[in-house]
């Protein structure tokens, strides 16, 4: 295959990456064998009562069994909440020693309980993955995220790396107090998108559960979110207000999201220090509905007021709101991952058209982990958009799975 080269000048992180559009084609900055942190998971009889049947998605041709699990964590404020997380078991019989443990972090779905991804429907590319998965010998754990999946006790704590890594450590804990000799006590994680920040946040915590943490994988993982919302606005900026309402939308969304998912915790933000005067009632529904509906309601309530005051005015963000005291250390320090040394193997899959995670913000994060002594795994390609990156490397992802289970 004829390889056409492309160097990527990011100047915003001060990175350049080599990259090519053949997607066989990987850029390697390094691997390891540990992880960080000492905070050792020690609750007691983690599974509550029996797994339930998850029934939404029909699993039955490849998997022995699709569960709920209801389990306990450690929370954002530091005492014991309760989760929930999906867990898929092969249909071949345990090999000794036991299945080891894939821990699945999806990706961005809301702050509302009804959110949780074992609530709904499977969408096919991830049914796919799980799949391929358990075709090959591995126990599926997919959290829900602390605060999804728990009848609204609590918001969902949206991008805070912590709250996202200890949802994923606890449930792999859980399950292997719940499958017993069946499992391994070999585990790694994959993530896509939140999931993606979700996973390197696993990998940041791995030793909480205190298990061989065997790797990383994470697509397009959010990072730099005020690299992110700063991109997205200066891409706009020069465009007809018409066409700047779509990006506009989704980052009023995303800002949405992270001003529920603070709310009741120690250091919050509020709607109206977030968000200008028409979005904040707009902004509050990110409490009840998911993403994609909320989404939705910021471009109708923007090309509505275009339409009628020829401005966006007033359903925008407030200029200055990341310089408001908790979203400032929300956005360089809560959502910030690989913010410490990570010795285990990790692999970042990273698209150049990307407008959701855009290349400059993973490139930032890159630069700043591999400062710190982190050694990654980039696999680039131009062509991959915050989508194709995940579905065009779902075979690539198992195979890197793989690879890290068969480690010693």
């Amino acid at each position: 295959m004829k390889k056409t080269l492309l160097t990527v000048l990011l100047l915003s992180s001060g990175l350049i990456l080599t990259a090519c559009n053949d997607s066989n084609d990987d850029y390697v900055l390094g691997g390891g064998d540990g992880n960080t942190s000492s905070d050792v998971n020690t609750i007691k009889e983690p599974v509550v009562g029996t797994p339930s049947t998850y029934a939404l998605t029909d699993m039955s041709s490849v998997a022995g069994s699709s569960v709920v699990m209801t389990y306990k964590m450690k929370g954002v404020s530091g005492a014991e909440v309760l989760a929930t997380a999906l867990v898929f078991t092969p249909k071949t019989a345990a090999p000794v020693g036991g299945w080891p443990i894939v821990a699945w972090a999806h990706g961005t779905t809301g702050v509302a309980d009804v959110c949780a991804p074992s609530q709904n429907v499977m969408n096919p590319a991830i049914q796919g993955m799980i799949a391929q998965l358990l075709a090959q010998g591995y126990v599926v754990v997919a959290p829900d995220y602390e605060g999804l999946g728990n009848g609204g006790k609590e918001p969902h704590p949206f991008l805070n790396v912590k709250s996202e890594a200890y949802s994923i450590t606890d449930a792999v804990v859980a399950a292997r107090s719940w499958l017993g000799a069946k499992v391994s006590d070999k585990w790694v994680t994959v993530g896509h998108s939140q999931g993606g920040q979700a996973a390197l946040g696993a990998a940041q915590y791995a030793s909480r559960a205190n298990i061989k943490y065997m790797g990383t994988v994470a697509v397009a993982p959010a990072s730099n979110l005020k690299t992110i919302f700063n991109t997205g606005q200066q891409a706009v900026a020069n465009l007809p207000l018409k066409d700047q309402i779509s990006t506009l939308a989704s980052l009023n969304t995303y800002a949405a999201l992270i001003t529920a998912g603070m709310q009741g915790q120690s250091s919050s933000a509020t709607y109206s220090q977030v968000f200008q005067t028409n979005a904040v009632p707009i902004a509050m529904q990110a409490e009840t509905v998911c993403a994609d509906p909320l989404g939705e309601t910021f471009g109708v309530k923007m090309a509505t007021a275009l339409a009628t005051t020829n401005t966006l005015s007033g359903y925008l963000t407030q200029d200055n709101f990341m310089q408001v005291p908790a979203i400032t250390t929300f956005l360089g320090t809560t959502s910030q991952p690989l913010s410490v040394k990570v010795t285990t193997p990790v692999k970042i899959y990273q698209g150049g058209i990307d407008t959701t995670v855009p290349a400059n913000a993973t490139a930032q994060l890159i630069t700043d982990a591999t400062k710190l002594g982190t050694k990654i795994d980039l696999k680039y390609d131009v062509t991959w958009s915050h989508t194709t990156a995940y579905t065009a490397n779902i075979a690539n992802i198992v195979t890197d799975v793989k690879g890290m289970l068969s480690a010693q």
